[in-house]
């Protein structure tokens, strides 16, 4: 079972056999991943077919692995760079399904579907356990605060950010309604969630009730003005 399957050349039976397995293996990978994954159907159809892709590459250049993960390694950088910034989840996946692939391609479909399978299940059950998300630790957010432009906002807030925040800090001043407006971008964490109206209640006293937002905090692209 965990012996190659391939001899010295590569036989059509032998090559469609790790067709099968490496797709049906990708297949049950990916559904597995749609359960702790937040992505939409065209990637975990990539992730269905991307062992399979590694493993035919890897079998044509007849086992050369440093030629294979060369070739596989420069188009998964043409793949990353021509496409948008991807989730550490996704990410993951990539990587993993790309792992197995060059086991399938040596013709290992044992250990092939055991690197697949096997971490997905590891995957599935470590992101249900949550081990790191530690309840001390509060995501970060994004506070967007507008002011009018007569209003001198620097230590303006001091106060309540002192009073209900853990950590405030400033990312970018932007002008609003043709210039009549400043809007004030912070990344804060709150010391108690419980008191987040509170906190944005304080707010509205100090900046005339003008529109405040409070928003999670994107670190691809941290100056959300």
């Amino acid at each position: 079972m965990f012996d190659s399957i391939y001899t010295s050349s590569v036989t059509a039976g032998q090559f469609f056999l790790m067709a099968g397995v490496a797709l049906a293996a990708g297949l049950l990978f990916s559904w597995i991943l749609s359960f702790r994954v937040r992505a939409n159907q065209r990637f975990f159809l990539v992730t269905t077919l991307v062992p399979f892709v590694v493993a035919f590459v890897i079998t044509f250049v007849k086992g050369n692995i440093g030629a294979g993960v060369a070739l596989g390694g420069g188009c998964f950088g043409l793949i990353r760079f021509r496409s948008a910034q991807g989730t550490a989840d996704e990410l993951a996946a990539v990587l993993i399904a790309m792992a197995s692939g060059v086991a399938f391609g040596m013709g290992y479909l044992g250990y092939g579907v055991v690197i697949l399978l096997g971490l997905a299940a590891l995957y599935f059950l470590l992101a249900g356990a949550r081990l790191f998300a530690h309840k001390s630790m509060q995501a970060d957010q994004l506070l967007r605060i507008t002011i009018p432009e007569t209003l001198e906002y620097n230590g303006l807030f001091d106060q309540p950010f002192a009073r209900y925040l853990r950590s405030a800090e400033p990312v970018g001043v932007k002008t609003t309604a043709m210039g009549s407006m400043f809007r004030l971008s912070y990344k804060v964490q709150m010391k108690d969630p419980a008191q987040e109206k509170a906190f944005l209640d304080e707010l509205r006293t100090r900046n005339g009730n003008l529109e405040i937002s409070l928003l999670p905090f994107v670190d691809q692209n941290p100056v959300q003005l």
